[in-house]
C-alpha cells in the first residue's frame, strides 16, 4: 500500500463534500500538473491518502482511500489528463496544521514542506504514522 496527500481548497471541494459522496467516492478531477497526474497513475485501489484543506485552513483534516485507479478526467476532452476516484474513510480527531508539520523535524523532508504547491503528492510510511499521531487519529 502507498500513501498520498490530496490538496483541495475547501471553497472548491471540502472534506464535508467528500464525506457526502459516501462509498461511491468522487473523481479527483481538475488536476493540470504532469507530476501530480503521474502520481495518480501510480495509485492502486486501497491506497490511503490525507485530505488536506489548502488556502485558509492549511491542515490535514481526514483520510481518504483510492477507490478507482487512473482514468480519463471527465472535466476535459484532453487525453493527457487523468484522475483517480477517492472516498472518505474517517476524519482526523484533531486537524494537523501546516505549521505543525513544518515545525516537526521528523517531517522536514516531506513533499508538503518542500513543494507546498503540488496538489497530489506521495507520503512516506513514516510521515503517514507521524501525522496520524499528531492528529490523534488511527492510521
Amino acid at each position: 500500500m502507498a500513501y498520498w496527500l490530496f490538496k483541495s481548497e475547501p471553497s472548491t471541494w471540502s472534506w464535508e463534500q467528500q464525506v457526502a459522496k459516501g462509498d461511491a467516492g468522487e473523481e479527483w478531477d481538475g488536476v493540470r500538473n504532469y507530476q501530480a497526474r503521474n502520481f495518480m497513475r501510480e495509485m492502486k485501489i486501497g491506497d490511503l491518502g490525507f485530505f488536506y484543506h489548502s488556502q485558509t485552513e492549511k491542515a490535514v483534516v481526514g483520510i481518504v482511500e483510492v477507490c478507482a485507479t487512473a482514468h480519463p478526467d471527465s472535466t476535459t476532452d484532453d487525453d493527457r489528463w487523468e484522475c483517480v476516484d477517492i472516498k472518505a474513510v474517517r476524519p482526523f480527531t484533531q486537524s494537523v496544521a501546516l505549521d505543525q508539520i513544518k515545525g516537526d523535524e521528523r517531517l522536514i523532508d516531506m513533499v508538503l514542506v518542500k513543494n507546498a504547491r503540488l496538489s497530489v503528492q506521495p507520503v512516506t510510511p513514516d510521515e503517514w504514522l507521524t501525522i496520524c499521531a499528531l492528529g490523534n487519529t488511527k492510521p
